[in-house]
């Protein structure tokens, strides 16, 4: 096994919570020892553990045959014990990481400081971190190095950069393998949930108006528990129903709006639409997420538009086929 090969591990486990991480990076993480993997881990959610803690604390219980006692997303007290281990219990280990561990003291303490006491025999990443003020990790570390699988650990990161400086726009669509959309739900129930986890964290849920009268949709996080987002309804003309469902529900702002000028501010913006809403903001799209159900469909409805696309990654919930891509030509 190479570099290479345990990277790829940590950016494929990193891939499983992208954009569910919001507003912090996806990253990944994975402990070796002597070419054994100890632990394959990723950050998961904001304000918790981060991906190197996670793996360093499953390699600690793998080593020493025992379970940590206390709760593992609990950054500060993942760090404390941590800290508190023989110094050369990681001795020989090595930890990959898709992204330069932190410096700086934030919600969480610092990896990078961490990483340093530990002591690990080999400390690889990925890309360094491109923020301002947040760099600086490797200069803490002895044993580093950088830049392997570069370019698929930054295009891991684009959506924490795009939305430094403005919205992150994520355009989603389910489809049957022959390119059909109507008939009704096409995706698993992992799918669903999948995107009501992305509902849960986006500042704003982007809808057509079109797809508002003809489908009055709910746009809640019932398949997750969690609150459901704000919507921005994109219509050229006021006549939508106020009685429907959207607007029923406690605690969110429902808004119809002609213009995409909030789309200027740094956020995360999740997009659910059919074609109209896809040329309306064919230009204004970072990523599109498919999912593609494994089945063929005599529906008419589909996305008639020229759109070039780049592939990131692939993944799969239940059936479906999960495809992230990159719009092309931005």
């Amino acid at each position: 096994m190479n570099d290479e090969f345990y990277m790829q591990l940590a950016l494929d486990k990193a891939w499983e919570y992208q954009l569910l991480t919001y507003p912090n990076p996806a990253v990944g993480a994975v402990v070796t020892l002597n070419g054994t993997i100890l632990a394959v881990e990723a950050h998961k959610k904001a304000g918790t553990s981060h991906a190197e803690v996670l793996a360093l604390l499953k390699a600690y219980e793998t080593l020493s045959k025992s379970t940590v006692d206390f709760d593992r997303m609990d950054a500060q007290k993942a760090h404390n014990f941590l800290h508190t281990i023989p110094k050369d219990f990681f001795s020989e280990c090595s930890i990959y990481v898709t992204l330069e561990p932190c410096s700086h003291e934030g919600r969480t303490p610092s990896c990078a400081t961490l990483l340093e006491t530990l002591d690990l025999k080999k400390v690889i990443i990925g890309t360094k971190d491109p923020i301002e003020g947040h760099g600086g990790g490797m200069e803490y570390l002895k044993h580093c190095t950088s830049g392997i699988l570069e370019e698929a650990c930054q295009a891991l990161i684009e959506p924490f950069m795009i939305w430094q400086k403005r919205a992150f726009v994520l355009f989603k669509l389910a489809q049957t393998t022959n390119g059909r959309i109507g008939g009704g739900y096409l995706s698993s129930k992992s799918s669903l949930r999948h995107v009501h986890q992305f509902r849960e964290k986006c500042d704003t849920l982007l809808i057509g108006g079109n797809t508002v009268r003809t489908d009055r949709p709910t746009l809640d996080c019932r398949f997750t528990g969690g609150a459901a987002p704000d919507v921005m309804i994109y219509s050229k003309k006021d006549d939508i129903d106020r009685q429907m469902p959207l607007f029923t529900i406690k605690n969110r702002t429902v808004t119809v709006t002609d213009n995409l000028n909030f789309l200027e501010k740094p956020s995360f913006v999740l997009v659910e639409g059919g074609e109209g809403m896809l040329n309306a903001l064919k230009e204004k799209i970072d990523w599109m997420l498919i999912y593609q159900t494994p089945k063929l469909s005599t529906n008419q409805l589909s996305y008639n538009i020229d759109m070039n696309l780049a592939f990131l990654h692939q993944d799969k919930k239940d059936v479906d086929l999960l495809l992230w891509s990159r719009r092309i030509g931005h």
